[in-house]
């Protein structure tokens, strides 16, 4: 069960990659690729609790995972892809860091102010070795114990520490900081442009295609089984909502694009996917609920 939304979450990077590669081959575009690869938890998920309750359980699990796996993989991809140089003594240095939380862990050392220590030099080392910083935040949370998940768990006491300021300053100033979208003169006219065809595309039909494409083989070969209650009408619905890419799509753009032309064109394709995919994935998802 668990490997299903690891699977799907491949499935939704690898096809929307592909499809925005198949409208920008040899182009001077193709270095966005990344941008559908994104899911937008926040707005993902908050549509799917929009339906309430009678959405399976099992559906809000998954979509959860999904949107989780393929933004660590869009993070991956940041870092591999979109880093212009790197230094390797930072490299080195941010590895044996890395290296030194995963032995406190293994030490079972449970205070909280070494690794938020540690992954603070880790975010610096990474900042400068030219892999982008992000990755640090990941590198931190797997080297967090975790323990039994309970309170006592200082991996749990940091999460919900951070809910609040994350929910409430980080996640809009984010929003606000990457979004920024300029709505010109005959927007709709650059719709049409390959880099947000590949765009649109990607994310309305190359997320849902892939993720259930990816499901059923998983299914198929017995790597992986259904989540209880959820069929696969409910599973495409799932596939259509994870088209919502929005901050993170947005926040890969400006990695991907220096020309400010390029980096608005892409900014409102995001924006008209995520709202198209959201619209689609709502109405679907609800009239499968009222007829079951």
């Amino acid at each position: 069960t668990a490997a299903l939304p690891v699977i799907a979450a491949f499935g939704g990077v690898i096809v929307p990659a592909l499809v925005f590669i198949s409208f920008n081959i040899n182009t001077p575009f193709l270095n966005g690729m990344g941008i559908p690869m994104a899911t937008d938890i926040a707005f993902a998920i908050g549509i799917l609790s929009l339906l309430g309750n009678k959405v399976p359980v099992g559906l809000k699990v998954f979509l959860t995972a999904l949107a989780v796996i393929d933004d660590l993989i869009a993070i991956i991809v940041i870092a591999v892809f979109y880093t212009q140089t790197i230094s390797v003594i930072y490299v080195g240095i941010s590895i044996f860091i890395f290296a030194v939380l995963l032995l406190m862990n293994k030490m079972k050392i449970n205070s909280l102010l070494p690794y938020l220590t540690g992954g603070f030099l880790l975010w610096i080392c990474m900042f400068n070795s030219g892999i982008h910083p992000t990755l640090s935040g990941v590198l931190l949370a797997f080297a967090l114990p975790f323990g039994k998940g309970d309170e006592r768990s200082i991996s749990h006491k940091l999460q919900y520490a951070l809910h609040y300021p994350v929910a409430l300053f980080i996640i809009p100033l984010f929003a606000l900081a990457n979004t920024c979208v300029v709505f010109t003169s005959g927007w709709y006219e650059n719709l049409l442009h390959t880099a947000s065809l590949g765009i649109v595309f990607g994310l309305i039909a190359g997320k849902p295609i892939g993720i259930l494409l990816f499901s059923k083989i998983g299914v198929k070969l017995n790597i992986c089984k259904m989540p209880d209650g959820v069929s696969i009408k409910q599973l495409w619905g799932g596939g259509i909502l994870a088209g919502i890419g929005f901050t993170m799509s947005i926040f890969i753009t400006l990695l991907a694009f220096e020309d400010a032309t390029i980096i608005n064109q892409s900014k409102m394709a995001i924006l008209f996917s995520s709202t198209i995919a959201g619209l689609i994935g709502y109405f679907w998802i609800s009239s499968i609920k009222s007829r079951q």
